[in-house]
């Protein structure tokens, strides 16, 4: 047992090194393709090389005569097994199309890599060289590739039976838009940007392996998922098979960033499989395979138009979204678009507002949450056309934002898209950055390459941003049609020892949980860090949980530990009284010590306390054995992160190249628990949007075939292709948590696009540029500057 009067101070605050990180990097993990079962078998999926086809004949006799092939079945052989098609839970609006999604295709495969069969075998190397042998007859369809062209008269559909690739349209507006784009003081700029499509790329590819109990009908599946307890539910839907007879494990899991927030046909497949031969089941998905079948991100067609006064008041935004779905509705892809709806207006005082979101299907493969999900898409937009007001009006970027944004004194502070932002301080975040930046120096070396005509130009590029994240209120999320809520559980229980484990529903993939946690539960209750362990990722030992995605970590699963560290200690006090034989109300807790009011020698440890607890032999009448507790936290409101990042930007004008010369990040994500953690989040971010602003694009021809579908054509750049991160942090505590913190896992890749690509718009604006396609690959840029050229 610790005695507490041994610890040293608080955590919180400080960068802690992460508990989890020796086993992380020792090999001491529990990957999911890492696990072994008696008898286990391994599945390989038949995916179409179509993006759009009839299937005519699937034929597995032949795979099931190649060696240690188990078994194999078609689409149609599976159908009797699903209860329901592949959920989606976000039904945007009543009049949604919501097609079918099966796990296997039986008349219509819709994408390239639409899975159509699966082989079973004893090892993984034979399942994969039998699906050469499956015969499948295909009539070939047309693809759908282009979004406006999707929905042009006479467009071949991906649906024929919905006879539309709309999928749905959603409003909403506010304010006096049409005065606000009137007037003779009025200046109107329009814009059309293309957010392209995006691959993720986490560590761990998606893996599988289910586990039966078949003489209890009971089914463990272990998944590299963001999002075991929802899996759960909708293993239980698709399959039938109850709810209680699941148990979903997210053993390690090496990244997600949005694309393991999801329920993949290979689960069910693997459930399904499992239960036709009653042994265990495993599928690990090839990079290649990845690349065609898991989720994509961003993919919009995005024209604004801003208005504004002469001298620089912003008034009147109008934004209209294509937003590609791909061929299906995966968990959450309707709702993407829209959590960036309420995101367009920033950090700006518009008077009025309007948004219109199309969501359009094509025979690609289906979008969804991809880090950041519809914030950076809006981030990205507000951004651009910001600085491409400044540019109208002849003012400095900086200065125009400085016009426009809410001040700190204003908060809180009601948008004009209908959200309520707790707390900011903008101002403080931009000069915190102008200054680490240099900013008017780098403007007057601008100037100077100008005046020489040099041949690599200077450009700098300026993003102010917020972001709304940490998913809940369940309230909002049910107005907005989303099935499920926004809350989080945890539990505390302080062992006959003084050790503490904490119970959390939400589960990590690298973003170190265990050592957050760790420090919010140990500071409460006042034991030490090293005596704290986490428990997550399995819904046996942690029976609730809303899981891990958009940032709501610590905002709501953090708060969640916070509380419950609470009820713990509102328990110990009345405990802690008996013991000490005074009024619990003359009780005074203080990392980890009860003493009575006036007489300081009266104390006990919470750790003491947890023991008496534990024995029973003398607790209050009324009170419980043993010292534990049990909290769901729904927070009142999302919370709202902000910062200002520059980039200095380098174009060479003869050869489109790109160089980012500095880039300097002030991020203000309210209280920080873990400094260290923080950072880390900050870096992979940048990297992430630096990436979609420089390198990466997911590209289909028009058959709809997917041409980037290795990591040989789909750039994702390395440590050598991104600048030193120069980041700083200001802090205004949000109001809404007891924590006083705000998210910061998708802040860094928000933020970034936008100050990178208006970096390299304004280092090419003299020479006629003012727009460059994402991303801003030296072939798209040295385009830009020839058709530039060809105008003038």
């Amino acid at each position: 047992m610790t005695d507490t009067s041994e610890r040293t101070g608080m955590t919180v605050g400080q960068p802690v090194l992460r508990k989890e990180d020796a086993r992380l990097i020792s090999g001491q993990t529990q990957w999911t393709d890492n696990l072994q079962f008696p008898g286990m078998l391994h599945m390989a999926v038949l995916r179409s090389p179509m993006a759009h086809a009839r299937i005519e004949r699937v034929d597995v006799s032949e795979a099931l005569a190649q060696p240690n092939v188990m078994a194999a079945f078609s689409g149609a052989d599976l159908a009797e097994q699903w209860a329901a098609g592949l959920p989606c839970a976000w039904p945007v609006t009543e009049d949604i199309v919501m097609p079918d999604h099966w796990p296997l295709a039986v008349d219509e495969v819709k994408h390239t890599g639409d899975p159509v069969a699966v082989v079973v075998a004893r090892d993984r190397y034979s399942a994969a060289d039998a699906l050469e042998f499956i015969e499948v007859d295909y009539e070939p369809l047309d693809a759908v590739v282009d979004m406006e062209a999707a929905l042009a008269d006479g467009a071949p559909l991906v649906h024929a039976d919905a006879g539309t690739n709309r999928a749905y349209y959603w409003e909403l507006e506010n304010g006096d838009l049409d005065g606000d784009f009137s007037g003779e003081d009025t200046v109107v700029v329009s814009r059309r940007f293309r957010q392209q499509r995006l691959i993720p790329n986490a560590i761990e590819p998606r893996a599988v392996v289910c586990a039966p109990i078949s003489a209890a009908g009971e089914y463990t599946l272990y998944s590299a998922t963001q999002i075991p307890h929802i899996l759960r539910v909708m293993m239980a839907v698709v399959t039938g098979v109850p709810e209680h007879k699941l148990r979903v494990v997210a053993p390690d899991v090496g990244g997600g960033f949005g694309s393991k927030l999801n329920v993949y046909p290979e689960e069910p497949l693997a459930l399904a499989v499992a239960q036709r031969l009653g042994r265990p089941i495993k599928w690990t998905a090839s990079r290649s395979e990845g690349y065609q079948t898991t989720i994509h991100g961003r993919d919009q067609i995005q024209d604004l138009q801003i208005s504004a006064t002469r001298d620089g008041r912003v008034k009147g935004l109008k934004v209209d979204l294509l937003a590609d779905m791909g061929a299906y509705l995966q968990l959450v892809t309707p709702g993407i678009p829209l959590l960036g709806a309420q995101m367009f207006n920033a950090i700006y005082k518009f008077s009025s507002y309007h948004f219109g979101c199309t969501g359009v299907f094509t025979t690609k493969t289906p979008t969804d949450a991809y880090r950041g999900a519809g914030r950076p898409e809006a981030t990205y937009a507000i951004e651009r056309i910001m600085s491409e007001l400044a540019a109208e009006l002849d003012m400095d970027p900086v200065e125009l934002r400085r016009k426009n944004w809410i001040t700190h004194d204003e908060f809180p502070y009601d948008t004009i898209s209908g959200l309520q932002y707790d707390s900011g301080n903008y101002e403080a975040a931009t000069e915190r950055a102008l200054e680490r930046f240099g900013y008017d120096d780098l403007r007057r070396e601008q100037a100077e390459r100008r005046s020489r005509g040099d041949r690599v130009q200077l450009g700098i590029g300026v993003s102010t941003f917020t972001e709304a994240c940490g998913l809940a209120p369940s309230r909002v999320l049910g107005e907005l049609r989303y099935a499920a809520g926004g809350w989080e559980w945890a539990s505390i229980r302080i062992l006959p020892t003084g050790k503490v484990e904490v119970l959390t529903g939400s589960t990590a993939h690298g973003q170190g949980h265990a050592t957050a946690w760790s420090q919010i539960a140990a500071d409460a209750l006042g034991v030490d860090y090293d005596d704290v362990d986490v428990i997550a990722g399995d819904t046996k030992l942690v029976p609730n949980g809303m899981d891990t995605y958009g940032s709501r970590s610590l905002v709501v699963g953090g708060v969640a530990v916070h509380n419950c560290a609470d009820k713990i200690i509102d328990k110990a006090r009345s405990i802690a009284a008996h013991m000490l034989e005074a009024n619990p109300d003359d009780l005074e807790f203080d990392r980890g010590t009860f003493t009575v009011r006036g007489s300081p020698e009266a104390t006990t440890t919470i750790q003491d306390v947890a023991f008496a607890a534990f024995a029973a032999h003398d607790l209050p009448d009324g009170v419980e054995p043993n010292l534990s507790a049990e909290t769901t936290f729904d927070p009142s409101n999302l919370s709202f992160p902000h910062g200002t990042h520059l980039a200095a930007i380098e174009v060479d004008t003869e050869t489109g190249a790109v160089d980012i010369r500095r880039y300097v990040a002030v991020d203000d994500v309210g209280t920080v628990v873990n400094p260290q953690i923080v950072e880390g989040q900050v870096h992979g971010g940048l990297a992430q949007g630096i990436a979609q602003a420089l390198f990466e694009e997911a590209v289909h021809d028009e058959d709809g075939n997917l041409t980037t579908g290795s990591m040989m054509d789909y750039y994702v750049p390395g440590a050598p292709d991104l600048p030193t991160f120069e980041t700083d942090r200001t802090e205004t505590p949000a109001t809404t948590n007891p924590l006083g913190s705000k998210g910061v896992g998708e802040a860094g890749t928000i933020a970034s696009t936008p100050a990178i690509i208006n970096g390299v718009v304004d280092t090419l604006r003299h020479l006629g540029v003012d727009d460059v396609p994402l991303p801003a690959s030296p072939q798209n840029v040295w385009r830009a500057i020839q058709e530039a050229r060809g105008a003038q």
